[in-house]
């Protein structure tokens, strides 16, 4: 009974410190932009003409001219003059105006397209440090500081973030104390001892799960996955890790591995969020979703087996067809709709929709898969906060942290762009990086609708509150669009 006893003690000041551990950072999943770019576009300017205007760009911004700087990169995109160092100079301005969402917005940019330049870090991190945001300010600047630990400018912004979250001195509290008379000591004891029968009580109504260890539906301790999967062949590769064909050696099936990367899952905080996550999708049950079997935990990672499709990603037919006719555009986003429709029912945002996570199977029929990183929605204006997902398919609220069910609707219709012209908006000619403007794609392609025009400018919206505003909506608008005699598929805009 004594060693009981000294076990609940034990047990007892754990919880104590559990409770006072400070909770951990966010889980966020980084991504680059796609890269299925038209290679064959023409080059108007010379690398000697873009170094000559970005110097001169940065001769603008030394004398303090900001808006004449952001007045100037907006001629040069009319002009179809784009350079992805337009985004950092653009955030350099925007922060000399105090102009600090479009800040966040331009950086977010920067770092899509330069994920190692610690500056734009900095930039939004002192952006985000204007507007009070302090939890993604203290995320930027450790970053910046990982990627340059000797930025001056950066240790400058962690140090006014410190002094702005410091607690509040307690050099008062001896003073204060004097007016209040401690607790009685049997007062105290008598705390305690409640305490302490309550964990004794606890430890022999349950001493049986005590022993066991904590152990949940979705893992497995100390499991070998190799004994029950043959792993085939690498199929896929995301920024949360790799994922295998492999063959079910218990129930004889093929199934689809994703082997997480053992950095993300390496905090225990972090470890617990992915498996939260894995039970909320495994709920998911619909034909247009790619299920998800189990989660398996090893000692170093954690592995998500799902139901393996036979068929081709839309990333990969893009890449080798190009573009694909409306018609057949529309069958297959009529799936992606029925699946994305079921699981915002569910209360579910996939966040991370892209081409690369729609399965196009054999038979034409299509899945959305890779539910990693989805988030349950959550009621109010603010709406799920985290950073996650891929940066060319996010929209605009979700790269600040806010995701919606509006922010999937600004995914799908990307991708429906993508599918219909062969490049995101952001990368055709035409694209008004002032008014953030996609260029039509009836005027990209032929055999596009000009419905879909209207239909990709009302979901490609940047306010939320004038987007699409459901899934079913979009649906609905795409399903009632006829669409027109095809013809041929290489005569593009571009």
């Amino acid at each position: 009974m004594f060693r009981k006893t000294l076990l609940c003690w034990a047990l007892l000041l754990a919880g104590a410190v559990a409770f006072a551990a400070p909770a951990g950072a966010p889980l966020i999943v980084g991504g680059n932009f796609s890269n299925r770019t038209n290679t064959q576009q023409a080059v108007i300017f010379d690398q000697k003409t873009r170094d000559a205007e970005i110097a001169a760009l940065n001769e603008r911004l030394k004398n303090k001219d900001f808006a004449g700087t952001i007045e100037r990169i907006n001629e040069l995109a009319s002009k179809n003059f784009l350079d992805q160092r337009f985004y950092l100079l653009l955030a350099i301005a925007y922060d000399g105006l105090h102009q600090y969402n479009d800040v966040i917005y331009s950086a977010g940019e920067a770092i899509a397209v330069a994920p190692q330049d610690p500056r734009a870090y900095i930039l939004r991190a002192q952006a985000y440090l204007q507007t009070g945001d302090y939890d993604r300010c203290r995320i930027d600047v450790d970053k910046a500081l990982r990627l340059n630990p000797k930025s001056q400018l950066a240790l400058k912004v962690k140090q006014e973030l410190d002094s702005k979250t410091r607690a509040t001195p307690v050099a008062a509290a001896p003073a204060a104390a004097k007016n209040h008379a401690p607790a009685p000591q049997w007062l105290i004891m008598y705390f305690l001892a409640i305490v302490a029968a309550i964990a004794v009580f606890i430890y022999l109504r349950y001493e049986d799960v005590f022993r066991r260890g904590p152990r949940t539906a979705f893992s497995r301790k100390e499991v070998e996955v190799k004994e029950q999967y043959d792993f085939l062949r690498q199929i896929g590769e995301g920024g949360m890790g790799k994922v295998y064909e492999a063959y079910d050696k218990v129930l004889k099936r093929k199934v689809a591995i994703k082997r997480v990367r053992p950095e993300l899952v390496r905090s225990a905080y972090v470890r617990e969020q992915f498996l939260a996550e894995a039970r909320m999708v495994a709920l998911l049950r619909h034909p247009c979703i790619v299920e998800i079997y189990t989660v398996i935990e090893s000692e170093s990672s954690l592995y998500l087996v799902f139901e393996y499709v036979d068929g081709q990603t839309l990333e990969t037919r893009l890449d080798i067809d190009g573009r694909i006719p409306f018609s057949e555009a529309k069958k297959i986003f009529d799936f992606v709709c029925r699946g994305l429709h079921y699981a915002h029912s569910q209360d579910i945002i996939h966040c991370d929709l892209k081409p690369g996570n729609i399965m196009i199977k054999e038979d034409g029929t299509a899945k959305v898969m890779d539910f990693g990183v989805a988030k349950k929605s959550m009621d109010g204006d603010t709406g799920a906060r985290t950073v996650a997902g891929t940066p060319a398919y996010m929209a605009p609220e979700q790269q600040k942290g806010f995701m919606r069910k509006q922010s999937d609707v600004y995914s799908l219709a990307l991708c429906l762009y993508e599918a219909l012209v062969g490049q995101v908006p952001w990368s055709v000619k035409g694209f008004d990086i002032a008014t953030k403007r996609v260029y039509p794609p009836s005027r990209l392609a032929p055999g596009i609708p000009k419905e879909v025009d209207r239909l990709l400018e009302d979901a490609l919206r940047e306010d939320p509150r004038e987007r699409i505003q459901s899934i079913d909506e979009f649906w609905s608008r795409l399903n009632a669009i006829q669409p027109l005699p095809e013809e041929n598929l290489e005569k593009t805009h571009y």
